[in-house]
């Protein structure tokens, strides 16, 4: 007896994505700095400062995503709750830096990091000596 098909087979037997062998420039930044080191060597970057933040209500929150987006590097990552905005600043951009922070400086969730990483007292030392730069 010949019984006819009402389905074929799929000729591919691979059933996961296609992944490009090579990372992406958004894969790389988002490597911690430690892991990055170790499997491409130092980054040759300088002393740097970065705020992370969430959106928030207000008036300033288009005025900090605006400062955000003007610093030396600016990444928007995350979808929904876990959205951040992240401004990299370097140590000539001190105003600018001071000028973000003190709009979300209040903000629930914000994050200082040196050099890409959390530092204790990043907030109640790091910004401060920074802003010393400030007073000439």
């Amino acid at each position: 007896m010949s019984q006819s098909r009402t389905h074929r087979a799929l000729e591919r037997f691979w059933p996961y994505v296609e992944k490009p062998e090579e990372p992406t420039e958004e894969e790389l930044a988002a490597i911690d700095p430690d892991l990055h080191a170790t499997l491409f060597g130092p980054r040759d970057q300088p002393f740097s400062l970065t705020v992370v933040f969430p959106p928030f209500g207000g008036e300033n929150y288009e005025k900090a995503v605006a400062k955000a987006r003007a610093s030396a590097e600016y990444r928007e990552t995350g979808e929904g709750d876990e959205r951040r905005h992240r401004a990299r600043f370097y140590s000539h951009d001190a105003r600018r830096l001071k000028d973000l922070y003190e709009l979300v400086g209040p903000v629930p969730g914000v994050e200082v990091l040196i050099d890409d990483r959390p530092v204790p007292y990043s907030r109640e030392l790091w910004l401060p000596l920074l802003w010393f730069q400030l007073l000439d």
